[in-house]
């Protein structure tokens, strides 16, 4: 499916793969980024779940793995480990950036669309200083609800962003998400206290993300 918000001649492809493995998608985004630097495939949104798994970034310190043996798919991407699961919608950009230095400003729209797309759901978000992703503050606590890790090859981007939906929150017992030993992770289930499907979070993120790329892809 392609989609043009009308402000680019070059529309970007978006992919809703479902439920796919880790491997075969990070190997997809492999080829499908090396297709963009090329030229001959355009920029493209995937969005899909994956069954549980933990992948860990480059900044992953041996004591924030799993300590019960779990096994963990090390990856090319910036951060530390986290988990994906059911029930968290993945979404992975990779566009040509129209400028191939601003990583942080892609991280910013990126976590801009997640917090936009949040308080359609009534769901009030922030940025927490230098830690990336999108956060619940308040007096409760510190909470995450949406994690980013990228990795940038000749200004084309690959990873992105992972918000938790309605996951099996147990799983990050096992590990320090993010590196982070002084906050939590959350989901919008969580946060509304109801149940809450993918199939009706997914439009509103994949509207607000692509709003974001038309702004910062060649």
């Amino acid at each position: 499916m392609y989609s043009n918000l009308g402000v680019k001649t070059n529309p970007i492809l978006v992919e809703q793969l479902g439920l796919i493995e880790y491997q075969k998608a990070w190997d997809y985004q492999r080829e499908i980024q090396a297709g963009v630097i090329e030229g001959h495939i355009p920029n493209t949104l995937i969005l899909l779940e994956h069954p549980s798994v933990y992948t860990a970034g480059r900044r992953t310190e041996t004591h924030e793995r799993p300590i019960d043996g779990t096994p963990v798919i090390d990856v090319d991407r910036g951060g530390k480990i986290t988990w994906h699961g059911e029930g968290q919608l993945v979404g992975y950009p990779i566009i040509k950036l129209s400028n191939r230095n601003d990583v942080v400003g892609f991280v910013r729209e990126l976590e801009n669309a997640l917090i936009a797309a949040c308080s359609e759901f009534s769901v009030k978000t922030e940025r927490y200083c230098e830690r990336s992703g999108v956060w619940i503050r308040d007096a409760k606590s510190d909470r995450k609800i949406a994690a980013i890790g990228i990795r940038v090859a000749k200004g084309v981007t690959m990873h992105g962003f992972a918000l938790n939906i309605n996951p099996d929150m147990s799983a990050y017992d096992r590990i320090s998400p993010c590196g982070f030993t002084d906050t939590g992770v959350t989901s919008l289930a969580n946060e509304l206290g109801r149940d809450i499907k993918v199939s009706e979070v997914l439009p509103v993120v994949e509207r607000h993300i692509l709003l974001a790329l038309d702004r910062i892809s060649e």
